[in-house]
């Protein structure tokens, strides 16, 4: 019998190792953006490439450990996990492209909008949302509204770029609460394979369907797809798994949040993207939002399937 999981407070301070752990992760998924950004191919092509790189580096190890759980899926569990992955690759169609038309910061900051439309579907399925969330709710909106404001007197390209990152975020908490449905039964080796799996394979369908090229690139190229893969995909939100176990999804999730400063400071340095001053004090309206809603114990998905998919 497998020992108990500790009890988590809800606001606890993490344990050292824990704080350690978050600084890596917080560090991985930061570059998640900067890289999309200098990778040399189409955007749906490195959604591709990152989540079948993804499904080929978890795939032996889940097919050997979690084998016998795999033989006895459940129909509904397979299409849960289907439909997540169906998501998952709606929410990179859109987010990864952004990228080409605003800038990091923007991008990042408006899909960290994401546990708001996830507290918004809890509460559309009849969850009980405390009033101090719908503050942050207003507060995270108040940003989005100046942000998109602020890139609208740019250009028209880089509001639709706002436009694509704010439906990206839409699907990344479509893609969490269906994903907080068959994480109720199943291990997070057995659904993150099923749902990248199938991310991939409609990815690919679309981009041939697309006229995308898939290869032929430089061996740059190649090396920031791996690096994408192994950072923000891998590294970063596995990292965030493990500390799950010990640390309460709340203080998690706002330690997520420094992707956006973390993103937009290595895309200032490394590739000289300074986005116009109005945007930082949207973007931190934005995050403050945020971080009343999951401070205020918000009814939300399953922690283990709860992060952001940047």
């Amino acid at each position: 019998m497998s020992p108990p999981t500790p009890r988590v407070s809800a606001v606890g301070r993490p344990p050292p190792g824990d704080l350690a752990l978050m600084a890596v992760g917080v560090a991985a998924v930061s570059t998640s953006g900067p890289l999309i950004v200098a990778t040399a191919a189409p955007a749906l092509a490195i959604a591709f490439w990152r989540t079948a790189f993804a499904t080929v580096a978890i795939a032996p190890y889940t097919a050997v450990r979690y084998r016998r759980e795999i033989a006895s899926l459940t129909r509904r569990e397979r299409a849960l996990a289907v439909l997540a992955g169906v998501l998952l690759a709606a929410h990179f169609a859109t987010w990864v492209p952004s990228l080409r038309y605003t800038s990091v910061a923007s991008s990042t900051a408006l899909v960290a909008v994401q546990p708001v439309w996830a507290l918004l579907a809890a509460r559309r399925m009849g969850q009980q949302v405390p009033s101090r969330a719908w503050y942050g709710v207003a507060v995270a909106l108040v940003g989005v509204l100046v942000l998109t404001g602020v890139d609208f007197s740019l250009s028209g390209r880089a509001l639709f770029g706002d436009l694509l990152a704010l439906v990206g975020g839409i699907f990344s908490a479509l893609y969490v609460t269906v994903g907080s449905q068959v994480r109720r039964s199943l291990s997070t080796a057995t659904y993150t394979l099923i749902c990248y799996a199938s991310c991939a394979v409609l990815l690919s369908v679309v981009c041939v369907v697309g006229s995308q090229a898939l290869t032929g690139y430089s061996q740059d190229t190649w090396v920031k797809l791996l690096a994408l893969t192994a950072g923000a995909q891998l590294l970063g939100h596995s990292v965030f798994n493990i500390v799950l176990r010990t640390t309460s999804p709340s203080v998690v999730s706002l330690a997520i949040l420094f992707e956006m400063p973390g993103a937009a400071l290595i895309a200032a340095v490394w590739l000289g993207q300074h986005p116009p001053w109005p945007v930082l004090p949207a973007a931190a309206l934005i995050l403050a939002g945020v971080a009343i809603v999951i401070g205020s114990g918000a009814p939300g998905p399953d922690p283990a399937a709860a992060l952001p998919a940047q």
